[in-house]
């Protein structure tokens, strides 16, 4: 047992100190000390994932993963590992892969050393009862339901099913109630058994990972996982290996067209390749993934796109092992290039010769790992467990030195190791899946795990020469030197310090707010302008015609600005309530030259007809499709209707873009622009003469215009944020049948509204909240077994606070979710009431602790400060505000919140459910329909008011005020 000297090569910013260690029984930690954070965590990386479950038993790994969180020999109460963490700010979750199962956790500093005991129980002693884990079971199978409408799961295991039966790739990982209950049954395996087989198999010592964050020294930090994690037993098994390829020679050459759930185009091709793993340093993945999913002038995307076939393409590694790794490339297509997938097939051939052919360029990878090098110096601070997570991750797979930089850094340039793997790329070794709902009734084939329709064929040798030797189109090039690279990372040396932004320009036209940085010392800085136009979503036209235009400009801007992605600028243009908005992060030194491109596109905007009739296509779908969302999504969405003061439905917006037209934009546009109030945020490594200077930019382009000029908004006409004002004791229900009946799962909303943004109520609502929802997830998820989704929350609507369960099950109906909410809501009394005073200062700490958590990087900073900006609530010192009056609440406090705004009759409830019926419960959607018309249902004694039309409903309701 011991430290490990050996320098572990860290980014220049980053101050925290690290330590290798190994313990007595081979475990091998990595210890992260960091003086300054207020969060503490942990994650072990176990080397067993579901490519270990035992044949007949899919699931199994997955199934342990959830069980390890219930008790252990030394803390034998069921769900007190998750209710000490709760009790002191923490959270905890986990996930299996294909080769590995990972668990993590933080928790407020001051209380590492119990968590960390308690966390290491998982791996030394867990108790596995047979009661739990037959619950359990359903709540795995729950997770497996969610799963079984969405194109990415249903896609991802149709490429797992035409690999080789021999090796584990072609598994199913998640588990169900088949692969784990009924199935073993009828063969009389008891899966409980199983369980601890497995366990005992698989979790040994030596196969484990442990990283640990925290702000004591490194010695503490060794003292505290000494002597809890060296119990762990080394029974000296080999990390499990699984040779050979998952594809064999008929898994190859092969095109695949399947029928989706969502109506979309997607082509995907993909390749088994020499993992970057084995030559991280040398990067060859990531260098052929910067050239082929570049999308400038030349490039595969930008020919895809000037011919109106591709929306979006992506290319990576992924599914990688020490033994092979899969390359892809993910093209969307529109209407058009579906009918052309041969062609877009062999235009992606066409560039991998280019690749092949013009040899590998030393000044693209000198450029590439330019930008990485920035990216890994001046790296954002995370979180803390998302941090342990991706170390814990890093240890399996690289040498002690790079744990921290893994292959992120590309450091030796070997033009033969990349070529090697461009001549991996080839038609012979391609499998492409085609997924359509043009496909729909022409297949012939069912994969059993998730029921998707598809068809399988050989790819004739004809195609394949004529994709090898087809001239290469003149169009298809490499790309030119990068002009948004930084070479200025210098930090300001005269900047004032500033706690909280300040108010730096106010006028008809605009607000400028300003914060500089002192705290994260980056060469980086953190734009956004919230523009307002009156026009915007005037209708439901409008608003389809703003986001036509948002999507245009983006569509323009595409070619130039993916250099500034590339060399870490990132930016957004999004459609709002009342306008559009910008946001952009990066490095200061270049991010003025992205606004300057970005407003260019704007106040010289035209409109394209070709390029229109593409954004046309694609909104659509994107509205169409919103029909098949998770029921917990679709719940959320009919809560925004009816407590948004103007919001449009989905089938509004449908109806709305099917009869606009390019001459419909180009007549709206300069009525969106002709007057123009924007906010502007602006922080980082920047000072008040150039954030002034960049406000003053987009103010000059806007007003001198050459399309449009704009003027300033009248007052009457700025934008409101208003939200429906919930009278006192209403108990309100909406009920609604799922848009996507395939789907069996039911959702329910059950949201309590409690006031307009109040330091007490704000406090009192998310203590309530804090205090409660581990009972929630226990008592509803775990013993209940209502579903996999289980979430009780705070709201905050434009600074409208409430709570609100969201739950979704396919084995209760939204009615009978509703009344149990309700029964656990009528026993919580007496538990608030039973809360010992060391258990509520222990709430009250925790909520304090989570106030005062430090934002880790710039972006996080400015995500709260301009949420105030953008909610018009500008209370910039919320949270110590809000931690000075917590430190003065008393327990009665709390109860008298819960008798009045919480508990069914409590004179302040104001009570909206919102009640989604999936396919598994129509039937009872249907009689309840009827029930409704025939009758006004009671609920503990309060009548239920039925919402028969939403707008209806919106209309006769009274408004909070606008906060803006």
């Amino acid at each position: 047992m011991g430290e490990v000297e050996i320098s572990i090569l860290k980014p220049r910013n980053d101050s925290r100190l690290y330590r290798h260690v190994v313990l007595s029984n081979g475990l091998q930690v990595l210890l992260v000390s960091d003086p300054e954070t207020d969060k503490a965590a942990a994650s072990m990386d176990v080397c067993a994932g579901y490519f270990s479950d035992p044949d007949g038993l899919e699931g199994l790994a997955h199934f342990l993963e959830h069980m390890l969180f219930y008790s252990s020999a030394k803390y034998p109460l069921e769900d007190s590992y998750m209710k000490y963490l709760s009790e002191h700010g923490g959270h905890s979750n986990a996930f299996t892969s294909c080769e590995h199962t990972n668990f993590h956790f933080d928790v407020n500093v001051d209380h590492l050393e119990e968590a960390l005991d308690r966390f290491a129980q998982f791996f030394i002693c867990p108790l596995m009862s047979a009661d739990a884990t037959s619950r359990e079971i359903n709540a795995v199978d729950s997770e497996n339901t969610k799963n079984l409408t969405s194109d990415a799961w249903r896609l991802d295991q149709l490429g797992r099913h035409f690999s080789s039966q021999s090796h584990p790739y072609h598994k199913f990982g998640t588990g169900s109630l088949e692969t784990l209950d009924s199935c073993p049954k009828q063969r009389g395996i008891d899966t409980r058994e199983e369980l601890l087989k497995f366990y005992d198999e698989h979790y040994s010592s030596n196969l484990m990972n442990l990283t640990v964050y925290g702000q004591e020294s490194l010695d503490e930090l060794q003292a505290l996982i000494e002597h809890r994690f060296d119990a762990i037993k080394n029974t000296q098994k080999e990390r499990p290996c699984f040779s050979g390829m998952p594809c064999d020679p008929e898994n190859l050459q092969i095109l695949i067209k399947a029928v989706p759930v969502e109506d979309k185009h997607t082509l995907v091709l993909s390749w088994i390749i020499l993992p970057e793993l084995l030559h991280y340093k040398e990067a060859p993945s990531q260098y052929i993934s910067h050239l082929l999913g570049h999308e400038a002038d030349g490039s595969l995307f930008a020919l895809l796109k000037s011919l109106g076939w591709a929306t979006g393409l992506c290319v990576y590694e992924c599914d990688s092992s020490m033994e092979y790794a899969f390359f892809r490339v993910i093209i969307e297509l529109t209407d058009l290039g579906q009918e052309h997938v041969e062609e877009v097939i062999g235009f992606t051939f066409q560039y991998i010769r280019i690749l092949e052919g013009g040899g590998v360029q030393e000044w693209i990878f000198q450029e590439l790992q330019a930008v990485r090098e920035m990216d890994f110096h001046f790296s954002d601070k995370k979180a803390p467990m998302k941090y342990v997570v991706q170390l814990a991750s890093k240890m399996r797979d690289y040498p002690v030195e790079d744990w921290l930089v893994g292959s992120s850094l590309p450091r030796a340039f070997n033009p033969d190791t990349i070529l090697r793997v461009i001549k991996m790329l080839t038609p012979e070794n391609v499998r492409i899946l085609s997924a359509s709902k043009q496909y729909a009734g022409k297949t012939t084939c069912v994969e059993p795990w998730y029921t998707t329709s598809f068809s399988m064929e050989k790819i004739s040798m004809n195609t394949i020469e004529q994709w090898k030797s087809c001239p290469i189109d003149s169009r298809l090039h490499l790309p030119s030197a990068n002009p948004f690279l930084a070479t200025d990372l210098s930090l300001k040396s005269n900047n004032q310090k500033m706690d909280l932004p300040g108010l730096l320009h106010k006028s008809s036209m605009s607000t400028l707010w300003f914060k500089s940085d002192h705290l994260f010392k980056t060469p980086k800085a953190c734009i956004e302008i919230d523009f307002h136009s009156p026009e915007s979503n005037s209708t439901p036209e409008a608003t389809v015609l703003t986001a036509a235009f948002v999507e245009l400009v983006v569509d323009y801007l595409n070619e130039i600005a993916y250099f500034a992605e590339v060399a870490g600028l990132s930016y957004r243009i999004t459609s709002t309530s009342h306008g559009f908005q910008v946001s952009m992060s990066g490095y200061n030194h270049k991010i003025a030259s992205l606004l300057d491109k970005i407003l260019e596109k704007v106040v010289n905007f035209q409109v394209a007809g070709d390029r229109f009739s593409i954004v046309k296509e694609k909104l659509l779908k994107q509205y169409e499709n919103c029909r098949f969302w998770q029921p917990y999504e679709q719940v959320l969405h009919f809560s925004k209707l009816l407590l948004h003061h103007k919001k449009w439905d989905m089938n509004a917006f449908v109806e709305a873009i099917k009869i606009i037209d390019a001459m419909d934009l180009s007549a709206f546009v300069p009525r969106l622009m002709s007057k123009i109030y924007f906010e502007c945020y602006i922080a980082g490594n920047v000072d008040k003469a150039e954030a002034e200077k960049w406000r003053l930019m987009v103010e000059e382009a806007l007003v001198n215009g050459n399309t449009f000029k704009c003027k300033p908004l009248l007052g009457a006409q700025h934008s409101e944020k208003r939200i429906i004002n919930l009278v006192a004791q209403s108990n309100l229900y909406y009920p609604v049948a799922g848009s996507n009946l395939d789907d069996t799962n039911s959702a329910l909303q059950f949201y309590l509204q409690v006031g307009q943004d109040d330091e007490i109520l704000n406090v009192l609502v998310e203590l309530f909240i804090l205090s409660t929802k581990q009972q929630v997830f226990h008592e509803l998820r775990s013993v209940q077994q209502l579903g996999y989704i289980v979430v009780l929350a705070n709201r905050n609507d434009f600074g409208v606070r409430g709570a609100q369960f969201i739950i979704q099950s396919a084995v209760k109906d939204p009615k009978d979710l509703e009344a149990r909410v309700e029964a656990f809501l009528d026993a919580l009394g007496d538990n608030l009431s039973k809360l010992t005073d060391e258990e509520f200062k222990r709430n009250v700490d925790a909520l304090i602790g989570e106030k005062l958590e430090k934002h880790k990087n710039l972006r996080e900073e400015t995500g709260f400060f301009w949420t105030e900006i953008a909610y018009g609530t500008l209370k910039f010192s919320r949270q110590k505000d809000e931690v000075a009056i917590l430190k003065n609440v008393r327990k009665e406090d709390l109860l008298e919140f819960y008798a009045s705004f919480i508990k069914s009759g409590g004179p302040k409830r104001a009570k909206l459910s919102i009640r989604l019926y999936g396919g598994g419960h129509q039937d009872q959607f249907n009689s309840h329909i009827q029930d409704c018309q025939s009758k006004a249902e009671t609920a503990r004694g309060v009548q239920e008011i039925l919402i028969k039309d939403i707008y209806e409903f919106k209309r006769s309701q009274a408004l909070y005020r606008s906060l803006k």
